[in-house]
């Protein structure tokens, strides 16, 4: 998966935008944000005058002037409840919103991601980067722009304010800050380092839990639990390790604020003593820079307890971004039309491909024509291009020579949807959704009736069996099919295929893997499905493929034998070869 890094500036750019559809939530919150500010910035000022007016006159502080600026103060108090719980509702769920729409974003953006990025990317690391690493953005797209926008208020109105009391004061408390923000930023931008390597590592974690929880057969089978202990050990202990890290560095972090917070109340309590014994400032003014101080310390502390959180959201950002910013290889060309429903014939014009992620050369200038109907066989060793040639027509990779036509125009005159629309794939590795046998029918066709589900299940010669399930078409069949045999999950991939009623049919090995009474039962279901329709056919069982029209024989040096089983039995060549080591392994 791309491990590309970006600068914080660009995470901004490209975050900022999630914020469009909900920026009359967002100027609401902030606003409210600056209401709970008035509380900390005004009760700082009630005591100043307080303290002031009773030493000057404690007599002439009279309990109606000390209740007004209870009742503001009450008031405030209660615009603070009202402003806060806004923000804590409304403001938690406009995040949510934000890391709804980005996991939406991401899921379609992998939904268009050609083979090439999924056969180098482990799905654990993808489900970790559109899980748990966007729940970290909902606190921060909430949390971000309103602990930012508190602090800043709150800072300039200090200074204002003090300012006005006295300057020199003022201004050595605020040099202070500046400082403690560079310190606090080296401290941040090793903490992001740190956070990414654990993002990555939780998605490598993710990866080795989820292959050995699907292996779990093959690891009861060769009773290797141990060795899968280990292996998850060793990968859980280098996990500690990076949490360490970040703890480590969690702990510097908030030893040096804690440092800071301590040279700025000396100052105060130093310089702010020295002026008020010269007469510069008075005692309830030394009051007020205290309790400013104190307003300023906790804004910066809530910044500072933020700073982990906010370094967990730009991780977050990040590796989101590393997922969209992920290649779409194979794309709508300019000007694609629909797909109408094609005659089916199929033409391969010098046609050569390698794989795009290690360039390794699969075959060059392959010509083929499949006419309209016809039913075509494809034999050969193993490595030869067999399943490469028949994932090149729906587009799942891109040729990398020549051109490849249906009907005579270029496959990539046609949309995507259309083209994989017309086409029906029966593969040897089944993958069945979790749910239902109907709802796995029905995938072949969304909206298709029951009447359709059911009749495409008997033309697939699966009927009977389903309705000696237990709970017939509603049966779960656990995930990827568990519950059903090899036979029964072919049998309803093929029923899928009927729904669907595509003209041109690819068949990958779809019998391999199943007994020889299965076998016949799948047989006799993909003969019905091929009828009147263009069919590809990969075999290793030779015998399953007598009847085709044409047989193929692909080998890494392209087609060389064509024509019929028996024609090729009589040239004595790789098909024949091929046909009698199949029968002596009998």
């Amino acid at each position: 998966m791309e491990s590309r890094q970006y600068r914080t500036k660009e995470l901004f750019q490209r975050f900022i935008p999630y914020f469009k559809p909900y920026w009359k939530t967002m100027a609401f919150d902030l606003f409210c944000a600056g209401l709970t500010t008035l509380c900390e910035l005004v009760l700082p000022m009630i005591m100043r005058y307080i303290t002031n007016e009773a030493l000057r006159d404690v007599v002439s502080l009279s309990m109606r002037t000390v209740g007004i600026l209870v009742a503001l103060y009450l008031a405030l108090r209660v615009v603070d409840c009202v402003a806060t719980y806004y923000m804590a509702g409304t403001g938690h769920i406009m995040g949510a919103k934000i890391e709804t729409d980005m996991r939406r974003d991401a899921y379609r953006h992998l939904q268009q991601l050609s083979n090439t990025y999924y056969n180098n990317t482990k799905v654990g690391q993808i489900m970790g980067r559109i899980t748990n690493d966007l729940f970290d953005v909902t606190e921060f797209s909430h949390h971000c722009p309103e602990e930012f926008f508190i602090a800043g208020v709150k800072l300039v109105i200090s200074f204002v304010i003090l300012a006005r009391i006295n300057v020199l004061l003022t201004l050595i408390i605020f040099i202070i800050i500046p400082v403690m923000a560079v310190v606090c930023m080296r401290l941040n931008f090793r903490m992001r380092a740190v956070f990414r390597r654990q993002r990555h590592h939780i998605g490598e974690l993710n990866a080795r839990i989820e292959d050995s929880l699907l292996g779990q057969k093959v690891v009861k089978a060769f009773t290797n639990e141990e060795m899968e202990n280990r292996k998850f050990e060793a990968d859980n202990g280098r996990f500690l390790e990076i949490k360490r890290d970040s703890y480590r560095l969690m702990a510097q972090f908030n030893a040096t604020t804690r440092a800071f917070d301590g040279v700025m109340y000396v100052s105060v309590l130093l310089f702010g003593s020295l002026f008020m014994i010269k007469g510069l400032v008075e005692p309830g003014d030394l009051v007020a820079f205290l309790l400013y101080v104190t307003t300023l310390i906790a804004t910066i502390r809530r910044i500072i307890e933020f700073a982990e959180q906010f370094q967990r959201g730009m991780t977050g950002i990040e590796r989101f971004l590393q997922i969209m910013d992920a290649d779409i290889e194979i794309f709508d060309e300019p000007g694609a039309k629909e797909m109408g429903v094609p005659r089916g014939e199929i033409a391969f014009h010098d046609v050569s491909f390698e794989y795009p992620d290690d360039h390794n050369q699969v075959f060059q200038n392959l010509n083929l024509t499949i006419h309209p109907g016809e039913k075509v066989a494809i034999v050969g060793p193993s490595g030869g291009g067999k399943t490469t040639l028949c994932n090149l027509i729906p587009r799942f990779y891109d040729v990398t020579g020549g051109v490849i036509t249906i009907d005579g125009m270029d496959i990539h005159g046609f949309t995507l949807k259309s083209l994989r629309r017309s086409i029906g794939i029966v593969q040897q590795d089944v993958y069945l959704f979790s749910g239902t046998v109907y709802d796995n029918i029905a995938y072949g066709r969304p909206g298709a009736t029951r009447e359709e589900v059911e009749e495409a299940a008997r033309r697939a010669g699966a009927h009977g069996f389903i309705n000696l399930l237990k709970d017939g078409y509603d049966t779960y069949v656990g995930e990827r099919g568990v519950k059903l045999s090899g036979g029964q999950k072919q049998r309803i991939s093929i029923a899928r295929v009927f729904l669907k009623n595509p003209p041109i049919i690819i068949l990958d090995e779809a019998t391999s893997a199943l007994d020889n009474e299965s076998e016949f039962a799948v047989a006799q279901s993909l003969a019905k499905l091929s009828e009147g329709r263009t069919t590809l056919t990969i075999a290793h069982r030779l015998s399953t493929i007598r009847n085709s029209d044409r047989i193929l024989v692909l080998t890494e040096e392209g087609i060389v034998e064509e024509g019929s089983h028996d024609a090729l039995l009589a040239k004595k060549g790789v098909y024949y070869q091929l046909y009698h080591l199949a029968n002596q392994l009998k």
